[in-house]
């Protein structure tokens, strides 16, 4: 779809743009009536979905902030304020089930008759398949959420990735494990806070890390609340490189991208920080083998 975009903006001569709504509808609607269960899930934070936006070659984005005013807008006013008045459109793209305004009263009908008639070339297209399955973002959400990283690489196009900045954590890590042979640095891990309290996948994963190194460096990492040394609510994405380069520091404020690339298994409350320590150790030992046997295939 954002190849189409692309080809189509470059024969108009017009940027290729996304627009995309902060926070999520239905996000704000949860929140609003009382109800912030009901709020999906996040795939990606908004840096992820900018970056990539910008590898699929789309010039701008706007981010609609998604509030009352917003809510409230009818389909037309939609078109004719934000389509036309704000963003000039000249051709849109949209998907085949897309929906808009005021209790989601407009639909690709509208916007071709509505639109068409003030000069504004509407199209759409249908949905794409993977295996059978509609690529859509609730196929992924419920991808992350079994834990079947494969399904949600297929559906992405592209392993799923978080990023963020290297934040400092407790130091915990570099005491685990640090009295075990051959560990005198621990499980020194990565810090990454996720800034959305509902991510779509949670728990113990085998990952990828780029932007440390210049080759994409084996890890194991944890993605949750850290029910077993703080169970505070906040949602952190640890991670342990399997072989911690030498020249490698903390890494503190950089930014890196974490692939997840298999889980191992949910999230666990271990009795006492030795229980932790001899399951981190497991989980290490589990991420070596599961890789061990990717690299031979």
């Amino acid at each position: 779809m954002l190849a189409l975009l692309c080809s189509e903006a470059r024969q108009r001569g017009l940027p290729a743009c996304v627009m995309t709504f902060e926070p999520n509808p239905r996000d704000y609607f949860a929140r609003r009536t009382g109800q912030p269960e009901q709020a999906p899930s996040r795939v990606g934070s908004l840096r992820d979905k900018l970056v990539a936006l910008h590898r699929c070659g789309i010039d701008e984005v706007v981010v609609a902030r998604f509030d009352e005013r917003m809510a409230s807008l009818s389909a037309t006013e939609f078109i004719d304020r934000m389509l036309l008045q704000d963003l000039q459109t000249r051709y849109l793209l949209v998907g085949d089930d897309f929906r808009f305004g005021a209790k989601r009263a407009g639909d690709y009908a509208l916007l071709d008759s509505h639109g068409s008639a003030r000069g504004l070339d509407v199209a759409r297209m249908m949905s794409y398949e993977v295996h059978g399955l509609r690529v859509s973002s609730s196929a992924v959400r419920q991808a992350l959420a079994d834990g079947d990283l494969t399904q949600a690489a297929a559906l992405l196009g592209r392993p799923y990735r978080i990023s963020g900045h290297v934040v400092r954590g407790r130091q915990l890590g570099r005491q685990l494990g640090a009295s075990a042979p051959g560990r005198d640095d621990g499980f020194r891990t990565l810090n990454l806070r996720v800034t959305h309290a509902k991510p779509a996948a949670m728990g113990i994963f085998v990952v990828q890390v780029h932007g440390l190194t210049p080759h994409p460096l084996p890890g194991v990492a944890s993605l949750g609340v850290r029910p077993s040394v703080e169970d505070a609510g906040r949602v952190l994405l640890e991670v342990h490189c399997l072989d911690w380069p030498l020249a490698l520091h903390a890494g503190y404020g950089r930014v890196v991208g974490v692939d997840l690339l298999h889980k191992l298994h949910d999230e666990r409350r271990y009795e006492s920080l030795q229980a932790l320590e001899r399951g981190i150790a497991q989980d290490v030992e589990d991420a070596r083998a599961w890789l061990l046997v990717q690299g031979s295939r």
